[in-house]
């Protein structure tokens, strides 16, 4: 029997290309996405169902699994890959616009699971497939907000696979850097437009600007694919690790953060981050 993954947020990016390389593989694929008119990165087959799917309407998340199973029979494996980055000066972010940022990408993430689980503990089988990112491991300036979020998804994740544990179901985390080939740095940008600005960061942030551009140069050219493959070795590894580090920019920070000392941490990072 083939295998089924339901994936979030597919209409672009990490999504779009995690679900066609599934389809690739011979499993079945509900690829879901906010508006289905967005649908053209999505290759056209059998294996493949587009399912409208609101991270932000419970409705919606209901009736995409209900209609995942329906067409396929059984869900094997979730992958929670809706977000967007909050990019911004803290301050100038108002408390609406952080709790925006929470819901999708921590509370969206956590009603598709609480959604799927009945289904995956009936079975005793099922794995969940969280999308972090570096930034769910270091706290970035200027995306105090978003790395705000994307740890409490690691925390959660990491609490909640004890308890899943033990009927059977997995859960995971991948932690990307950054990718130039998908649209997020650039929703990224236009997310922060509704920031407001204060004149007193402005020399910091076109410090921090420059450091960010550079980072952005150095980004794996090939990203999409080491972050997709990444993915499915996550749920079809038959292990029970926890996070997966596919891109090789973050790694030397990551390193510092998880096999250094405090101090040692601080340190390289404040000659990346703190004014000179």
């Amino acid at each position: 029997m083939k295998k089924t993954v339901l994936i979030t947020g597919t209409s672009s990016g990490f999504g779009a290309a995690t679900a066609n390389y599934f389809a690739a593989q011979g499993w079945n694929v509900i690829a879901t996405m906010r508006d289905t008119r967005k649908d053209q990165n999505i290759g056209k087959s059998e294996n493949i169902l587009i399912s409208q799917l609101d991270v932000q309407d419970k409705n919606s998340i209901d009736k995409a699994i209900e209609e995942g199973i329906n067409q396929f029979g059984n869900i094997d494996v979730v992958v929670n890959n809706a977000g967007y980055g909050l990019f911004g000066i803290f301050e100038g972010a108002s408390r609406e616009a952080v709790q925006a940022q929470f819901d999708v990408n921590v509370f969206g993430a956590m009603d598709v699971t609480r959604a799927i689980l009945p289904h995956f503990r009936s079975k005793r089988s099922g794995i969940i497939i969280n999308i972090s990112s570096g930034a769910g491991a270091i706290g970035f300036p200027m995306a105090s907000i978003y790395s705000a979020s994307k740890f409490a998804l690691e925390g959660w994740t990491e609490g909640l696979r004890y308890e899943l544990a033990s009927l059977g179901i997995a859960a995971k985390i991948i932690e990307p850097g950054g990718a130039p080939q998908t649209s997020f740095m650039s929703r990224m940008g236009d997310e922060g437009l509704a920031i407001q600005q204060i004149g007193d960061y402005l020399p910091f942030l076109e410090q921090i600007g420059k450091v960010y551009n550079g980072m952005q140069g150095t980004a794996d050219a090939d990203a999409v694919e080491k972050v997709v493959h990444a993915i499915f070795e996550a749920a079809t590894d038959g292990t029970d690790r926890l996070r997966y580090s596919p891109t090789d920019d973050i790694k030397p920070i990551l390193d510092a953060r998880r096999n250094t000392s405090e101090e040692k941490y601080q340190a390289f990072t404040n000659t990346i981050f703190l004014p000179k």
